[in-house]
């Protein structure tokens, strides 16, 4: 059978996995790596050309994928649509085999040269969500929505790393009251929204979100696709 670079790939970040809680996201874990794979140097190199950043990177995408699969299983018709992000965020934390491993990619990627791809990454996550859940919104609204996400998601991956009670209870009711946040500033934006007295001063912000376009889609980019609720 024909092993493709992603095998090769996938290979190498199992095999680096046990020596990332010891060395972190580092030259030592993938030189590790490539010798316990016993793989040629020039090989894993041409595969992963930033070394243990390009499978710090991959062990992010494993995440999220098997957060996307879990939700494309789950019926999730019942909850609310709140409900449905609290659970999709969970989903994803607890696709972490282990803790220590987020822990040094988040020393990886709070170096500057590396902070970019942790914020891509961090985005593409929310935005995987979004997606997967079926989100159509466009213009502003598709930037807001991830943009919240994101800073729901990252306050809880950090409660969530120095949480030690039992299944991560106390995480999941800071997710709640996290997601609440959210929910009251949405709902004190409508009202103002609607507010005919108010509504002239939104006149020049309300046209210059409108400019603002989402990323063409189609639905091919949209992974499980479990529409919302109305």
């Amino acid at each position: 059978m024909t092993t493709t670079y992603e095998d090769a790939k996938q290979q190498l970040l199992d095999a680096m996995l046990t020596h990332v809680p010891f060395d972190g996201w580092t030259e030592a874990s993938f030189r590790a790596a490539i010798a316990d794979g016993d793989m040629d140097d020039a090989l894993a190199r041409a595969i992963c050309p930033r070394g243990a950043l390009d499978l710090a990177l991959a062990f992010h995408a494993r995440g999220d994928a098997a957060m996307v699969d879990r939700l494309s299983a789950a019926d999730l018709s019942e909850l609310k649509f709140r409900d449905r992000i609290a659970t999709a965020v969970r989903f994803r934390l607890e696709a972490v085999p282990d803790k220590e491993l987020v822990r040094r990619g988040m020393t990886l990627f709070s170096l500057p040269t590396h902070a970019a791809d942790g914020a891509k990454a961090m985005w593409q996550t929310c935005d995987l969500i979004w997606n997967t859940l079926g989100d159509t919104s466009e213009d502003v609204n598709w930037y807001t929505k991830r943009a919240t996400l994101s800073g729901v998601y990252s306050s809880t991956l950090l409660f969530w790393l120095g949480d030690e009670s039992p299944d991560h209870q106390k995480t999941w009711e800071f997710l709640d009251r996290r997601i609440a946040d959210v929910m009251q500033i949405e709902k004190i934006k409508a009202q103002v929204n609607g507010n005919p007295l108010l509504k002239p001063f939104l006149a020049v912000p309300n046209w210059l979100a409108g400019q603002v376009k989402a990323p063409a889609r189609s639905r091919a980019d949209l992974p499980g696709s479990l529409t919302p609720r109305k």
